[in-house]
């Protein structure tokens, strides 16, 4: 997993708008980058709404905000659109950015092991560097957490 300190990777990944982007672009703004692990379950669903409805709050911070799972564009244009999100999904289908950042990893459900996404969040500063690391999400406070 990357550390607090280093720069984040530029590698370019597809919006649920169908838009391709690169972290870089988003250069000289603060970043909430929030992996989560499947568009329209309980817990991811309970985030991304907790961010969207606090999204005012965030930007007013200078906050760009910025969720990303494994799903595809279409999936995540789905979840989107259903829940009216103000910032960008980004479909990280191939893991390239999931994997760079070394959020995908073992994980247990009802007993079971198995690999997926570590719900994650990178709050990074205007120059690409990661300020802060939050890997245990309040999926239902979760801004109370970023905004601390």
């Amino acid at each position: 997993m990357l550390k607090i300190g280093d720069k984040i990777p530029n590698i370019n990944v597809t919006t649920h708008k169908g838009e391709s982007v690169n972290l870089s672009d988003f250069k000289g703004k603060k970043i909430v980058l929030f992996f989560y692990p499947r568009a329209n379950t309980p817990g991811c669903t309970a985030q991304s709404c907790n961010l969207n409805d606090n999204y005012s709050k965030l930007t007013a911070q200078g906050y760009e905000v910025i969720g990303v799972s494994p799903d595809t564009v279409d999936k995540q244009n789905k979840f989107a659109d259903k829940f009216g999100f103000k910032y960008n999904l980004l479909a990280d289908d191939s893991r390239e950015l999931i994997d760079a950042f070394g959020v995908w990893g073992k994980k247990k459900f009802r007993g079971n092991e198995y690999e997926g996404v570590l719900r994650t969040t990178f709050i990074i500063n205007e120059e690409g560097v990661i300020e802060r690391i939050i890997d245990k999400v309040n999926t239902k406070e979760h801004t109370d957490q970023i905004i601390d």
